[in-house]
């Protein structure tokens, strides 16, 4: 396929390609924080695919000017079934600043990588225009900024906590997670409310006469729901009050702990939160998808191309990512500091085999193809097709990771089946090299599997996330032992001299992470001049919603142990940290003062 410059084969945008399609309404509109992109990599894309094949009309609006007169949110109307709302693929907030809370220059996901095409609190500013406009059409919210602000979260930005994002966006339903099942659903839903709404009713539709029955989606209920649902749901959990929390520390890490244990059951409760006069009812979550399930998706119409709106401008977040395949969803890492597994789930979604090479014969006949794949990956690039051996085991546990403190016995590691793929894809006549630029765990592999990714599919620099170098930072991280990654790095080098090759162990690592002092940073500079690393940046740890780090961050306690935990907090002792991290670059311009040069 060649990227089509037909408007009729994206998603419309405008009132004119509504017109092209002989549409006088639409039954869904997508707001998104991001520029539309037709790639399954991409949300708002990927939920407007799956939403126009199961039959209904769906149009989008890219990044609209919520300043001024609010015309992009009139302009296609009023949707025949609601309005869709997502800040886009980061929360808007990380988006925007930096773990210093300095605005970010740039924007990834906007045309240019122009900055300030969205605003703070994305989701919350988009809806409320919507209720303003629109006061009688249902708003549903997801996406990252929606999935991880569901109920009570620390907000770093404004330093506080803030409620579940239903309470200030006044959205009517919340889908977290990957959303294609719920999206589908609650249109069905809300469909089927209008056909058979009584004469007289309002045009609103109750989200008490459907949200019960619909999985892995949140919403307000009433004093009276609640009730009902108190008698009617066989499992549930209640946390402690949203103004409790806020009231207390501990009480929030109380509620973290529960939450957290109760998203990484297979088999999970419905999780309650009163807040003010209402309750915050969190869904459980549908099994995870099968490999058809997950290949239907990819196999759904992507152009793989930016609308041709933007007439080729370049979308940095699009060139990262537009030659590169996502071959599977989840994460069983667990790192205390991540949202994949809050977001995606911790069991493994993989597709076939012969939807990824479906994707690549597509992805040849893009513009500027070279024949080089930049990535065959996912969250954690050899994670693919791994689940527990005896799935009923799975069923009681609560881990929240399969990999700390020690790898599960009943993991199932095997990496043969993604080894084939590799080969397969490497033996296409169009493909000269295929990469893995997906981060991997290099606590999960073999020698067979790891030898083969070094030697094939490296370009030169193989990126890994050690993180720390301490053990009790490691620890509160939930990642492997410093010894695990040297003894790692012995690998590479020895792999990469016996193979003859030159290349590069990129190792990535987290400053001011909760628990992590200037002598923990200070030992991470020792051992990274030991073997003769010379770091170019280290990353200032950023407290988003919904991590048990951000929870250590902003409660000072380990919520599983509660036992008190040190916060590097100030910009005094943050930067001190980064100061470590940096030891070669003293030494260097100590050298240029006196003339010379020198390598460390």
């Amino acid at each position: 396929m060649v990227a089509s410059t037909d408007l009729k084969a994206y998603l419309p945008t405008t009132k004119k390609e509504l017109q092209l399609r002989g549409w006088d309404e639409v039954d869904v509109i997508l707001f998104s924080g991001d520029a539309y992109i037709d790639h399954p990599a991409f949300g708002a894309a990927v939920i407007g695919r799956v939403l126009e094949h199961a039959g209904y009309k769906v149009a989008i609006v890219p990044q609209p000017d919520w300043r001024g007169d609010h015309r992009d949110f009139t302009k296609l109307g009023r949707p025949r079934l609601f309005f869709a709302v997502t800040a886009g693929s980061m929360d808007s907030m990380v988006n925007h600043y930096t773990a210093a809370k300095r605005l970010r220059s740039d924007d990834a996901y906007t045309p240019e990588g122009k900055a300030g095409m969205r605003p703070d609190y994305c989701t919350i500013t988009y809806c409320n225009i919507l209720k303003q406009l629109y006061p009688d059409v249902p708003i549903v919210i997801g996406g990252v900024e929606a999935s991880m602000r569901r109920l009570t979260h620390y907000d770093y930005w404004s330093d506080c906590l803030k409620p579940s994002i239903l309470v200030d966006s006044q959205a009517d339903v919340l889908v977290y997670g990957m959303g294609e099942k719920q999206v589908v659903a609650i249109a069905k839903a809300i469909d089927s409310f209008a056909v058979d709404r009584p004469s007289g009713c309002s045009s609103a539709t109750p989200v008490d006469s459907f949200a019960v029955d619909i999985p892995q989606i949140a919403y307000l209920a009433t004093k009276q729901h609640y009730t009902t649902l108190h008698h009617t749901t066989p499992h549930y959990t209640i946390l402690h009050s949203h103004e409790e929390a806020v009231k207390s520390k501990r009480v929030h890490a109380e509620n973290f702990r529960l939450i957290e244990t109760e998203s990484n059951k297979i088999n999970a409760a419905t999780i309650i939160q009163p807040v003010g006069d209402k309750y915050v009812v969190v869904n459980p979550p549908y099994p995870t998808m099968t490999t058809e399930e997950l290949d239907a998706i990819y196999d759904l119409p992507f152009q793989y191309h930016p609308h041709p709106k933007y007439k080729n401008k370049h979308i940095p977040a699009y060139e990262m990512i537009r030659f590169s395949v996502c071959m599977h969803r989840g994460c069983f890492g667990g790192c205390s500091f991540c949202t994949i597994a809050a977001h995606q789930g911790k069991q493994i979604a993989s597709r076939s085999e012969a939807s990824i090479l479906r994707q690549i014969d597509k992805l040849k006949d893009l513009p500027d193809w070279k024949g080089y794949l930049s990535d065959l990956g996912g969250p954690s690039a050899n994670m693919y097709g791994m689940h527990g051996k005896d799935m009923s085991l799975c069923e009681k546990c609560a881990r929240p990771s399969c990999l700390y403190p020690t790898i599960c016995k009943n993991l199932n590691q095997d990496f043969a089946p993604l080894m084939k793929i590799y080969r397969r894809v490497d033996a296409l006549p169009y493909i000269k090299k295929s990469f893995v630029g997906s981060g991997i765990r290099y606590d999960l592999m073999n020698e067979a599997y790891g030898r083969e990714l070094i030697t094939k599919h490296v370009s030169g620099r193989l990126k890994v996330a050690p993180e720390h170098t301490s053990s009790e930072v490691l620890k509160l991280m939930r990642k492997p032992s410093w010894q695990e990654y040297e003894k790692f790095h012995r690998f590479f080098e020895l792999v990469n001299t016996e193979a003859g090759l030159r290349q590069q162990l990129i190792p990535y690592f987290i400053s001011s992470h909760p628990g992590c002092t200037n002598k923990d940073m200070q030992q991470l500079a020792e051992q990274c001049k030991r073997l003769n690393y010379r770091p170019e940046q280290v990353q200032d740890f950023t407290p988003t919603p919904m991590t048990l780090a951000t929870t250590m961050f902003y409660t000072g306690l380990n919520p599983y142990t509660m036992e008190k935990v040190y916060v590097a907090k100030s910009k005094k002792e943050k930067d001190m940290q980064k100061g470590y991290f940096f030891f070669w670059k003293g030494a260097e311009r100590q050298f240029r003062e006196r003339g010379k040069s020198t390598t460390i």
